[in-house]
């Protein structure tokens, strides 16, 4: 099927899916422009974080013409939170997942919509830089996951995937920015910036909330 899109001279976007059972992130490259790294998701909170962690593991294996996809997108099907949405869309884009939508977008109500349609949170995920980011720390339920942008720029995630309200907080040397640099720090959520911040970023969380940001150094 590949060698038959290429013959075509179009410019055709070729998925593959064998659901994660032949490690595809290690051929796939070669093959298609992106691949399920994991079996089907669903529409509850354990099954999408278990999708996140299983393709969390081939990060370095996805770049600009090539995906890692953990399957669609749950938001606005009804079986998770607002908050848990938040989550699942924040981790899809900062893992440069494509980002397909498994709801019925004839009926979405303003929160899905709101969810779907941050184009900030969307800038992450289609960012020409193309590094797919990846969890960098963990201390129990508490998660930090980052990556690199294009411009000198860090999107960071805060994650509380405990069960009861929580501070996240990441040292710069967690995300891979300079301990003694100067940086503001843009929240995708609230669409706030905050300026002139050292050594590290937190947030206090509610149990299965997240918060995303964009550090932009000075």
């Amino acid at each position: 099927m590949s060698k038959a899109l290429l013959k075509t001279g179009r410019p055709i976007f070729f998925s593959l899916c064998e659901w994660g059972v032949e490690d595809p992130a290690t051929w796939g490259p070669g093959v298609g422009n992106s691949w399920r790294t994991t079996g089907d998701i669903a529409d509850n909170w354990e099954r999408m974080t278990n999708r996140a962690d299983k393709n969390d593991k081939w990060a370095s294996y996805a770049g600009p013409g090539g995906w890692n996809d953990p399957d669609m997108l749950e938001v606005g099907n009804g079986g998770m939170t607002n908050e848990e949405y938040r989550s699942h869309f924040s981790i899809w884009a900062l893992a440069k997942a494509p980002l397909i939508l498994g709801c019925d977008i004839r009926s979405m109500d303003l929160d899905t919509h709101q969810i779907l349609s941050n184009s900030e949170v969307i800038a992450v995920n289609q960012d020409k830089l193309g590094v797919q980011g990846k969890k960098v720390k963990k201390d129990g339920d508490l998660e930090v996951w980052a990556g690199p942008l294009s411009q000198k720029r860090v999107a960071v995630v805060l994650w509380n995937r405990g069960s009861s309200p929580a501070k996240v907080a990441a040292n710069f040397s967690d995300i891979g920015v300079p301990s003694f640099a100067l940086v503001d720090v843009r929240d995708l959520w609230a669409h706030t910036t905050e300026a002139k911040v050292k050594e590290q970023i937190s947030a206090d969380l509610d149990p299965h909330a997240c918060k995303m940001y964009i550090i932009i150094q000075k």
